[in-house]
């Protein structure tokens, strides 16, 4: 079985509770800093069809509100998965990947339920 994946900016308050919360479970995981290793286009197509736009996109970031409102429109279209590529801080953090499923955000009770603890 794969570790859980944890996708995320490392100086993120959010990423950071969720990277102590599994370490204080012993639940052995990767990180990858959205920053340095954006992911593939692929996989950001998977991810928004597996949780949409409005869970995903992070419309809250400094990096949306500098966005020209083109840009923004787009968010809401086919051509998401290219500006998440390009600007990778649109995507809401952490996103966890884990045994097929995706989840974004961080709750104790939902990671609590996903790893049975």
């Amino acid at each position: 079985m794969s570790l859980p994946t944890l996708f995320g900016i490392p100086n993120c308050d959010t990423v950071r509770k969720a990277r102590k919360w599994l370490d204080s479970h012993g639940i052995a995981h990767d990180f990858i800093d959205l920053r340095e290793n954006t992911p593939p286009f692929s996989l950001i197509v998977s991810w928004l069809e597996t949780v949409g736009a409005e869970h995903l996109i992070n419309r809250r970031s400094t990096t949306y509100k500098q966005l020209d409102e083109a840009q923004r429109d787009a968010l809401g279209g086919d051509a998401a998965a290219e500006l998440l590529c390009e600007h990778p801080t649109l995507i809401k953090r952490p996103v966890l990947v884990w045994q097929y499923s995706v989840s974004v955000g961080f709750s104790e009770q939902d990671f609590a339920a996903r790893f049975n603890v």
